[in-house]
């Protein structure tokens, strides 16, 4: 076995969550009177946590009082939307319980707010994750290694043996500060140069091609 840890992003590399997110802001930042943004638009702002996609997405010169109200109607908003349209991509939820089959050990680490990560990794991969884990208050977001080291500990895997599977600049920037190998998904939010630019050697185009490379091993997946 090559490696006995997958951790993995959430949106973009398990779950399309572009529609759902793009809606619950366009509604949030119409609740509070500021334009909307388009679908393109919010697949540039997502990666870097709630407060970066809120920040990205308000007009020049709001206020740090309307960014505060607007988090909490997008807070609001996205818990009761979050699962609205958002599907797994094709094959992940196969994959994923193939790697368990195999015994490889697997989480989630993302900058979604916790309360979604747990709800639609419970939702669309029931059972299929060792651990679950999202943006946390005291927790230093990703890039910064913080998250993807406690999974680590918890689980018992050493870096040498942990691989983090990410469609986006900041997942291969986490990769990289936590120490551990990366493998860049090409059906997620950023581009495969995107990816390159940020020191991605190994990039996918299908989950069954991230078996082999985490497995080691050159059956059919599922």
């Amino acid at each position: 076995m090559k490696y006995m840890l997958a951790v993995f992003d959430m949106d973009g590399t398990i779950l399309d969550t572009l529609d759902d997110l793009t809606n619950t802001l366009n509604m949030s930042l119409r609740e509070v009177g500021m334009p909307e943004r388009t679908k393109e638009e919010v697949r540039s702002f997502v990666g870097n946590g709630v407060g970066k996609l809120l920040e990205r997405a308000v007009p020049r010169g709001t206020t740090e009082g309307e960014m505060s109200t607007l988090a909490e109607v997008f807070r609001t908003n996205y818990a009761a939307h979050c699962a609205d349209l958002t599907k797994p991509y094709d094959g992940v939820p196969e994959l994923i319980a193939a790697l368990r089959r195999e015994g490889v050990k697997t989480a989630v680490v993302s900058n979604k707010v916790d309360f979604a990560v747990q709800a639609l990794a419970a939702d669309y991969f029931p059972g299929l994750f060792d651990m679950a884990v999202g943006e946390r208050e005291g927790v230093r977001r990703k890039p910064a290694p913080d998250s993807v080291h406690a999974v680590m500990a918890a689980l018992g895997v050493d870096r040498e043996r942990t691989v983090y599977i990410g469609d986006s600049d900041v997942d291969a920037d986490t990769a990289k500060n936590a120490g551990v190998d990366f493998i860049g998904v090409e059906w997620g939010f950023r581009s495969r140069e995107v990816l390159a630019e940020h020191g991605a050697t190994v990039t996918v185009g299908r989950a069954e091609e991230l078996f082999r490379l985490i497995t080691g091993e050159e059956k059919e997946p599922f």
